[in-house]
């Protein structure tokens, strides 16, 4: 529901976190009183915020908007520590999006800094991390691509390039990943790692094929 809190110590047990009726958990990050927190909207706007500014109470904590302007009908779907001369992969639910350096996303104001460029029944929906050579793409038909992420520009704002194309639906999740190490996500409690993908590799806004067997029928990696 867009509440936040800060909980201080190192290694801390979060299982017993309390949320407020109806709520649940969205993130959950470790980082330091000195870092800065960068937010990422539905409607592709970026929100830095000192992490000692997070409240620090017993209780739930408070909401989010009271922090930083987000629009009533946009929603916090990304979060991370910022990272200087680190990278990040951006992209909207249209599969359009590209490689921002982290320097660039940096708001000076609550109103925060419009980054991704979002089209009419779309929103933004992916913010990772850029580290790795691959991207894995899957949209809601369940089609997954894999490509080189030097085939995406880096750009400081806009739409995008295509990252996958297709017929009905959009963009589900994306991953950015080596690929000798392999593809890996979550299932069932466990991590699965798939290392033979030579049938998913292609080029970016190539429409790709079902993912391997097993993959989650939410069609996320995590």
């Amino acid at each position: 529901m867009g509440w936040m809190r800060a909980v201080k110590g190192h290694q801390v047990d979060l299982s017993d976190m309390k949320y407020k009726e109806g709520d649940e958990e969205q993130f959950q990050l470790q980082g330091q009183t000195t870092d800065k927190l960068l937010l990422f909207s539905s409607d592709g706007r970026f929100y830095t915020l000192p992490c000692d500014k997070i409240p620090k109470s017993k209780g739930h904590g408070e909401p989010v908007r009271l922090m930083i302007d987000v629009e009533n009908d946009a929603d916090i779907v990304g979060m991370c520590i910022y990272t200087p001369n680190s990278k990040l992969l951006i992209a909207s639910t249209a599969g359009k999006g590209f490689v921002v350096d982290m320097d660039e996303v940096v708001a000076q104001t609550r109103a925060g800094k419009q980054i991704l460029n979002v089209t009419p029944g779309h929103k933004a929906a992916i913010c990772y991390l850029a580290q790795g050579d691959h991207v894995a793409v899957i949209g809601d038909n369940r089609k997954m691509l894999i490509f080189p992420i030097s085939q995406i520009p880096p750009m400081k704002k806009g739409q995008g390039v295509t990252l996958q194309k297709y017929r009905d639906g959009g963009m589900s999740d994306a991953k950015v990943f080596t690929l000798k190490e392999g593809l890996s996500w979550a299932l069932g409690g466990k991590t699965r790692i798939e290392t033979d993908l030579k049938a998913w590799l292609g080029n970016r806004a190539d429409a790709g094929r079902l993912p391997p067997t097993g993959f989650p029928r939410t069609n996320k990696f995590s």
